[in-house]
């Protein structure tokens, strides 16, 4: 077991039910490689009821996850980028490796990216085993 807050760090899959999605919606995925969790990726999956959509879907999406790694390039862009076809009510996951994992990135680097691209971390916790997500919102008007 991991040093996470939550027994098994969500590595069924029962860490998408935490994601506030619903049945229905589409989910579109960047980030995706050969070490994100599978089992996050079917529960995504099983609450929504649809398949997750790749970077190259080019309609409106309910949600976005993005898998990302310290060595993955400009955050800030990736961010900007998630947000161009998302719904306005949308939600962005961002799901980071954990602290003491390959390619962990500092809340600060987070914080800094999505400030920068106009949104703020709302909320974060443990999703699966390596991974932790945050997620981001638009500021509000005014400030």
């Amino acid at each position: 077991m991991g040093a996470t807050a939550e027994p098994a760090g969500g590595q069924d899959g029962s860490g998408a039910h935490k994601l506030g999605l619903s049945t229905g919606q589409v989910v579109q995925e960047y980030g995706y490689d050969d070490d994100v969790d599978q089992d996050l990726r079917l529960g995504i999956e099983e609450v929504t009821g649809t398949e997750l959509v790749d970077e190259d879907y080019d309609d409106v999406t309910d949600a976005v996850v993005i898998w990302w790694r310290e060595d993955d390039g400009d955050l800030t862009d990736a961010l900007v980028d998630a947000r161009t076809i998302l719904d306005d009510a949308g939600s962005i996951w961002l799901f980071t490796r954990k602290p003491g994992r390959d390619g962990h990135v500092s809340h600060s680097d987070i914080e800094e990216a999505a400030t920068t691209a106009g949104l703020h971390a709302t909320s974060t916790l443990a999703i699966a085993l390596d991974w932790s997500a945050t997620r981001l919102g638009t500021r509000g008007r005014g400030r």
